[in-house]
């Protein structure tokens, strides 16, 4: 049921009022008194979460809900609240007709993969503790949470200069980054500001492909930087003063570099490229890879040596504060590094550079596809890792297959220090996944 996560997919068929149900009564039964709860902007979020706290409420838990807000925001509520547990009705990055429902801990983290498998175990076998008439749990509305976030972070950044900056938000839910923006000195122009969970103005997920547009304005005015934002906010991506937008490596490789010193580690998905452990050489820090999801990667920043832990695809998590990737706060640090040198094309082309191709083979049957694909790669090189999917080794370099934790889908990376290598071992990903594929 729960993926890398939490659990999502297609409104109606996966995620139902049902499903919504059962997981807030999961929650209560396994002991939560008090829980924190939000949505991003899809309307279906609305019924989800009128189910979610009807079984929360009728398993005796009291609910705190912030409405619609930021996942990062949701977290810090959390702990703001000293509540037991925080759930968010999001389907983050995925496209507009699915939702999701994650589960954070009472510190802001998101439940790692024995508590999500605890909550699903009381689903299936419908083991919940109802309350009696007299100990239902209330409900509170809090109308606060964002004005406390931003409050967070503007004493956590300081800008030495102010900055023309375009913040595009995708019609999520990331006012917040704008609001801090603004209140720290710069000036701030965004893009689909408004909240619309049809996503509108463009897909959710800020890729590249999806940005084009912010790109362009960020290309054509005296914006020193542009940053862009998920349905919930919990992903940052960059766009540099030139209007190119920077690969997530590159930008995982800055701010690791930023937050790392010498004997430090940095905690990076295997699907990471080999410039961020090679950025980091010079400093003294190294890279320690866990599962591709950013519960596994704020799990490993608990470790006393890790200082900064990221992922390519824009979710960035520091040690110090709630272990929930913190679009808005990643933001303001980056205007911060932005105002600091004064150009963020220029920190980017300092940093090494590999070609890398990332690309996805829709099948509904993802986890058969990868253990035959593990399979094959056993049976066919000597260095492969099983972390997660099969990583495989080689003189030229690595190539990656795994299955998508949120999607129905093949996820494919491949890298080498060459173009033609790179190419070369993307081939022979992919025609280890069609091969399997054709045992379907």
């Amino acid at each position: 049921m729960f993926g890398t996560s939490g659990v999502r997919g297609r409104v109606g068929k996966t995620i139902t009022a049902d499903l919504a149900l059962d997981v807030g009564r999961a929650v209560a039964t396994d002991g939560a008194d008090t829980v924190v709860v939000g949505r991003d902007a899809r309307e279906s979020g609305r019924m989800l979460t009128r189910a979610l706290i009807a079984g929360l409420t009728e398993c005796g838990a009291n609910v705190l809900d912030v409405g619609v807000e930021p996942t990062p925001t949701v977290a810090r509520a959390v702990v703001r609240a000293g509540a037991d547990a925080g759930i968010v009705v999001t389907a983050s990055h995925n496209p507009a007709p699915d939702n999701g429902i994650k589960l954070w801990t009472g510190a802001g983290q998101a439940f790692r993969e024995e508590a999500n498998d605890r909550i699903e175990a009381v689903v299936r076998e419908g083991a919940f503790e109802f309350a009696s008439h007299d100990a239902l749990g209330s409900v509170q509305t809090v109308g606060d949470a964002r004005r406390h976030h931003e409050r967070v972070l503007h004493e956590a950044v300081d800008l030495p200069e102010a900055l023309s900056v375009v913040v595009d938000l995708g019609n999520g839910v990331g006012r917040v980054t704008a609001d801090a923006l603004h209140t720290a000195g710069c000036t701030v122009h965004t893009l689909d500001g408004q909240r619309d969970g049809r996503f509108p103005g463009r897909p959710s997920e800020p890729t590249a492909e999806h940005c084009q547009t912010a790109c362009a304005v960020v290309a054509n005015t005296d914006a020193a930087l542009g940053v862009v934002h998920d349905g919930d906010a919990d992903r940052t991506m960059a766009i540099d003063e030139t209007g190119r937008f920077v690969s997530g490596d590159a930008l995982l490789a800055l701010f690791a570099r930023q937050a790392a010193s010498g004997g430090d580690r940095v905690a990076v998905p295997v699907d990471t490229s080999l410039l961020v452990a090679d950025a980091l050489d010079p400093v003294g820090a190294t890279v320690t890879y866990t599962r591709v999801g950013d519960a596994h990667v704020a799990a490993r920043t608990e470790a006393a040596d890790v200082c900064f832990g990221g992922e390519p695809s824009g979710a960035w998590i520091w040690p110090g504060e709630p272990r929930c990737p913190d679009g808005p706060l990643a933001a303001c640090r980056l205007a911060a590094m932005v105002a600091d040198s004064g150009s963020l094309a220029a920190l980017v082309d300092d940093l090494p550079s590999y070609p890398i191709r990332r690309e996805s083979v829709r099948t509904a049957e993802k986890a058969d596809v990868v253990a035959r694909v593990a399979t094959l790669a056993n049976d066919t090189y000597d260095d492969v890792s099983s972390l997660d999917g099969s990583r495989v080794e080689t003189d030229a370099g690595w190539f990656l297959v795994r299955a998508s934790g949120t999607e129905p889908l093949v996820r494919i990376t491949a890298e080498a220090r060459s173009e033609r290598d790179a190419e070369q071992l993307f081939e022979t990903a992919r025609a280890l996944v069609d091969r399997a594929r054709d045992d379907e």
